[in-house]
């Protein structure tokens, strides 16, 4: 079954499964999500921890040996497999099967790396292994789903604060929660037992926000203006080509034109084909009820004079010029202000 890392710990109490899937693209998420496993195995008597990467070189043999060979040292034993690519390739998801056929109460299997998509999730070796134990994706958390989890972490050391300190540290950190998690232990070793004020706050926490541009056109599409400022300023300041933001943007014009036009036509929309996946598609519709022709008209000019501006000048403020293209998606109407590229 899959599980969300918050319902790890819980899950783990009841009794470990003979196999943990942890894929993601959040190093913090996925280092808790692994210490959690090893902390609730070595209780459960898995004292010998085995560290196996399946690279281009790996010998699939070994982690079948490996599964078969009796330890020296306990009776139960941890097997952690790396895959830095998410797949396991032709010959290592045979492994795997074989493995999942004879699953021993003596061995936990434990494999992670990046975040995996539904070519790898739809495969055998994957269905199999999640049906016979627990998938925990790991992403970056956002939102109120990050303060929880900042007002969570302060609570442990413990620190005694208010709900604004945990909004600036998450604010301070979102996209980033290695680093967030750094702070937090930061604050604890300034502050543990005590109580932890704004001021002190602001004077101890380093800002290390980090974005993306799929974060940006999320937001575009949820229309959330101040969010929008926030996110082009944060990308700005990291270098972010400008370029891949145009980029990004031409290719939600197209999305949203697609599905409006089959919309109009009352023909099916294949969300799958368009790349759009489930928790995304209430997004695209509802956008799309305040957009018009004109609207889409206007966009269009707006942003091809941007790209031809962005490729064959360099205009003065160009995260401003993207601030403006990034609001014309929204209902915020700025259609009849004209971008100057001087």
């Amino acid at each position: 079954m899959q599980l969300r890392l918050n319902q790890l710990a819980t899950q783990c109490d009841n009794g470990l499964p003979p196999f943990v899937l942890i894929f993601g693209d959040e190093p913090q998420q996925t280092i808790q999500a692994l210490d959690t496993v090893r902390e609730h195995a070595l209780k459960a008597g898995f004292a010998e921890r085995q560290s196996l990467t399946a690279d281009a070189d790996f010998d699939w043999s070994t982690l079948l040996e490996a599964t078969q060979t009796m330890s020296l040292f306990s009776d139960k034993q941890l097997i952690e497999l790396h895959l830095p690519t998410g797949k396991p390739g032709k010959e290592g998801s045979k492994v795997l099967l074989s493995i999942a056929e004879q699953p021993s109460a003596d061995v936990l299997i434990v494999i992670y790396g990046p975040r995996v998509g539904k070519d790898v999730q739809n495969t055998k070796w994957f269905k199999t292994y999640q049906s016979a134990g627990w998938f925990i994706p790991c992403f970056a958390l956002e939102g109120r789903d990050l303060e929880n989890w900042v007002a969570q972490l302060l609570q442990q050391i413990p620190i005694h604060t208010t709900q604004d300190c945990i909004a600036f540290v998450a604010d301070a950190c979102e996209g980033n929660m290695l680093a967030a998690k750094q702070e937090i232990d930061k604050l604890g070793l300034l502050y543990a037992g005590g109580t932890l004020n704004i001021k002190q706050c602001k004077a101890a926490v380093v800002e290390q926000s980090r974005y993306t541009v799929y974060q940006l056109i999320d937001t575009m599409l949820a229309g959330d203006a101040q969010r929008i400022v926030k996110l082009l300023f944060r990308l700005e300041s990291e270098g972010l080509e400008p370029n891949i933001i145009i980029w990004a943007l031409i290719k939600e014009w197209e999305t949203l034109y697609t599905i409006d036009q089959l919309q109009r036509n009352g023909e099916r929309i294949n969300w799958t084909a368009l790349r759009v996946w489930g928790n995304k598609q209430g997004l695209y519709t509802d956008l799309l009820k305040q957009f018009t022709p004109q609207k889409f008209a206007s966009i269009r000019v707006a942003l091809k004079e941007a790209d031809f501006q962005f490729k064959n000048t360099q205009p003065t403020r160009p995260y401003v010029l993207l601030c403006h293209l990034c609001l014309l998606f929204t209902p915020y109407g700025l259609d009849e202000f004209t971008l100057s590229y001087a």
